[in-house]
């Protein structure tokens, strides 16, 4: 392993200068398996452990918050036996892992509808998030169920009603009440996106919310994303000019 690689060699880069939110798509799970001649759900068991590792990372970093696309709303599709192999990780997840998000301080937050998630994951999950909610270390925020688009159909369903029963006028509404009606409400928007496996897409994650975040994407599938490969994500953005529909300090557009 190179030195720049090494945990803590990202001193050399300003705090300001690093992403205070990271969203993360973790992609590859399936395919990082079959090229190993391995089952679909080892990929999946492998990708556990890059979970792992990249969120202690970025708490140890001081990244603020952390957010992950575990599950997505067009997920259901896939094989029943995957799910249920899914599900099972993610309430093991829960129960395995208190120890380290209580230890790091992490506050779990879950993004993403409910009602298709079995009654006894929800039930870790929010065990997990009631233990976790005085931290006062990074957000983890686990978008399980989750779907941009039904995001918004939520939001504008909520604000319809309260707009229906007088308790908003129409011309108040602005972008920040579309905000506040999101899952993500109160959080900050990302500063970085990353997607593994090489993929060009956004697949329907945090539509509103990525608006200006930079993209980095690696080929690496999610099994294999480990420290380093966060660091040159980060180390890529902290060399981006965020111009945020403005002009470069250069002058140039």
């Amino acid at each position: 392993m190179s030195s720049s690689a090494l945990p803590g060699m990202l001193s050399d880069i300003p705090h300001t200068r690093k992403p205070r939110h990271i969203a993360i798509i973790m992609d590859g799970n399936g395919r990082w398996a079959q090229r190993r001649a391995l089952p679909r759900i080892e990929g999946h068991r492998r990708g556990v452990a890059s979970v792992r590792r990249t969120t202690e990372e970025c708490a140890r970093l001081g990244i603020q918050q952390l957010t992950l696309y575990c599950l997505s709303s067009e997920n259901w599709k896939r094989p029943q036996l995957e799910i249920d192999f899914l599900m099972h990780l993610l309430e093991q997840y829960m129960i395995e892992q208190r120890a380290t998000i209580m230890r790091n301080g992490l506050r779990v937050r879950m993004l993403g509808r409910r009602g298709d998630i079995p009654a006894q994951v929800l039930r870790e999950l929010d065990k997990t998030i009631e233990m976790s909610a005085s931290n006062h270390g990074m957000r983890l925020n686990l978008a399980i169920n989750y779907g941009g688009r039904a995001e918004l159909v939520d939001a504008m369903r909520a604000i319809a009603d309260k707009v229906a029963r007088g308790r908003l006028q129409v011309p108040a509404i602005e972008e920040s009440t579309i905000a506040d009606h999101l899952d993500t409400a109160g959080l900050d928007d990302p500063d970085l996106l990353v997607r593994t496996a090489g993929e060009m897409r956004i697949s329907n994650f945090l539509l509103w919310q990525i608006s200006y975040a930079e993209i980095w994407v690696t080929e690496k599938c999610w099994p294999e994303f480990d420290e380093t490969t966060l660091h040159e994500a980060i180390r890529e953005f902290a060399r981006r000019n965020r111009k945020f529909g403005g002009l470069a300090e250069s002058g140039q557009s």
